[in-house]
């Protein structure tokens, strides 16, 4: 095999796109010895992985459409998942009125029993009926609404989950490289050519890297390019072949929040979808999502103001206090890359993953990655290392499947260890307020040391830059996390922008300029 030779690198794979896929391939990749380079055109789960409701979730409503494989493998992750990354991701139940009218309460029985014994659950709770006139999850709610039940899911901080699996990829020798497009792809012989420039992010401003391409070079390929696959076949790689992709456009309203328990719900609505209304960040509630098919530039894509009032109305139809538009606080939007499977409603399209390997006699290869879900990606990954595999050197690390047992970074702790973890950083940094540790502790897990370690007063952490966000923190993200520009730290790598001033945006963007001129 060539020596690797930094001038001219030749990796043994190289992936377009770092969203979730992107980067748990990436992962899964590196801890398996190969060689890995993965560039993303703006932040690291900036697009389509930053805008999911937020759910590990075998996906209820995927029952209605037989997809049974699906929900049983994102069935089975949810634990697996949850045991490797416990500070990001944790149990939540949610509570499904009955609605007179609509799906049965058999039907609705059936479904949650399926959901119960096709997916090898162990730690999470079973599903239960409720009254909901005599229990505190029935408050909130019309009085008409009496029964119901609830069963068990897990929320993730996606955007985060994107990150630590870069991050993790990047501590076993994978070259992760943001805001780098990739301009063109050419076999050459047994490789292809990448050749790199440094993309445009959102604030206007260019990359880390000076300007100018470069090239690197790779034995097979990945594009994982989520709604800009297509784009990546035609444009990029000139592939003739047809890409089966379907966008579809979900969007999500935050408002102020609307009950007092943890629990959510999942509401019926008349049109045949579903929507969640869950606790979010403490002080809202986050409900959502919507579907429609979509065909503008993906990186451009935001919320209507028909779709805030669809949520609205369906959220009333529930709650016994109206939501109204005025309420709204924060919306989120994002392009869904479905595989076209013809169905004829954005909602009935298969959520689940197809991949695709064009690999010609004597030329490297490249997989193409359609649809997925958050939580189906580490499996994902596995699939398509497992239709890669042939046109790879021998794996120099580990086997197949050592990422369900790896914890990602932070996530070194039993999964009933968070509150320990809490107690622990509280005892060692007095100085941290409760709510202060909590966040940390969700947010980097063990790794929140990293930062804190040496402090012996809230001042050693630096200046605050808003809310409970300290100099010491912000640095953090932009040396182990890719951070660059305010919205980064902010929107994805937190959700301190819901916290935050005008004012105080500007001035963790200035720190932000300032270390880079710096």
């Amino acid at each position: 095999m060539p020596e690797f030779n930094t001038d001219d690198p030749l990796y043994d794979l190289a992936i377009i796109g770092g969203g979730i896929n992107g980067a748990a391939i990436a992962r899964d990749a590196a801890g398996r010895g190969w060689r890995v380079y993965l560039c993303e055109q703006g932040d690291l789960g900036g697009a389509t992985s930053a805008a999911s409701t937020k759910l590990i979730h075998g996906g209820l409503r995927y029952l209605e459409y037989y997809e049974f494989r699906l929900v049983r493998e994102a069935l089975m992750e949810r634990e697996v998942l949850w045991g490797i990354a416990p500070h990001i991701i944790w149990p939540l139940r949610f509570v499904l009125p009955h609605h007179a009218g609509l799906r049965p309460a058999w039907l609705l029985r059936l479904g949650l029993f399926l959901y119960d014994h096709i997916g090898g659950r162990r730690r999470l709770p079973p599903t239960r009926t409720l009254r909901l006139d005599r229990d505190v999850a029935g408050g909130p709610l019309r009085p008409e609404f009496t029964r119901g039940f609830e069963y068990s899911d897990c929320w993730v901080e996606d955007s985060r989950l994107v990150v630590l699996n870069a991050r993790d990829a990047a501590e076993r020798g994978a070259m992760i490289a943001p805001r780098t497009r990739c301009a063109s792809a050419v076999r050459e012989g047994e490789a292809w050519r990448l050749t790199l420039t440094d993309a445009q992010d959102q604030s206007g401003a260019v990359g880390a890297r000076p300007v100018g391409a470069r090239t690197v070079r790779a034995r097979a390929l990945v594009n994982a390019a989520g709604p800009w696959v297509a784009e990546v076949l035609g444009g990029v790689l000139r592939s003739n072949n047809t890409a089966r992709v379907r966008l579809v456009q979900g969007s999500h309203i935050v408002v102020p929040k609307l009950y007092d328990h943890d629990r959510c719900y999942i509401f019926q609505n008349a049109d045949g979808r579903i929507f969640f209304s869950i606790p979010y960040e403490q002080d809202f509630t986050l409900i959502g999502t919507t579907d429609r098919d979509y065909a503008g530039d993906p990186g451009a894509v935001h919320i209507s103001a028909d779709e805030i009032a669809y949520l609205c109305a369906g959220a009333s139809a529930y709650f016994r206090a109206p939501v109204t538009p005025a309420m709204v606080v924060w919306t989120y939007s994002g392009v869904r890359p479905l595989y076209d499977d013809g169905a004829s409603a954005a909602q009935a399209a298969t959520r689940d993953y197809v991949l695709t390997l064009d690999a010609p006699d004597g030329g490297p290869a490249c997989l193409s990655v359609f649809g997925g879900k958050i939580t189906t990606s580490r499996r994902l990954a596995e699939a398509a290392l497992a239709r890669l595999a042939p046109h790879l050197p021998a794996a120099r690390g580990m086997a197949a499947g050592w990422t369900g047992k790896a914890a990602l970074p932070g996530g070194n702790f039993p999964v009933d260890g968070f509150t320990a973890l809490v107690d622990e950083l509280r005892l060692d940094f007095p100085f941290l307020a409760a709510a202060t540790a909590r966040r940390l502790a969700r947010a980097y897990g063990t790794r929140a040391r990293v930062f804190l370690t040496g402090a012996r007063r809230a001042e050693d952490l630096g200046r605050v830059l808003g809310a409970d966000l300290t100099e010491a923190e912000l640095r953090y993200l932009v040396d182990h996390e890719w951070v660059r520009h305010a919205v980064d730290a902010l929107w994805r790598r937190s959700k301190l922008g819901l916290r935050l001033s005008a004012a105080e945006v500007a001035a963790v963007e200035q720190a932000l300029a300032d270390w880079r001129q710096g």
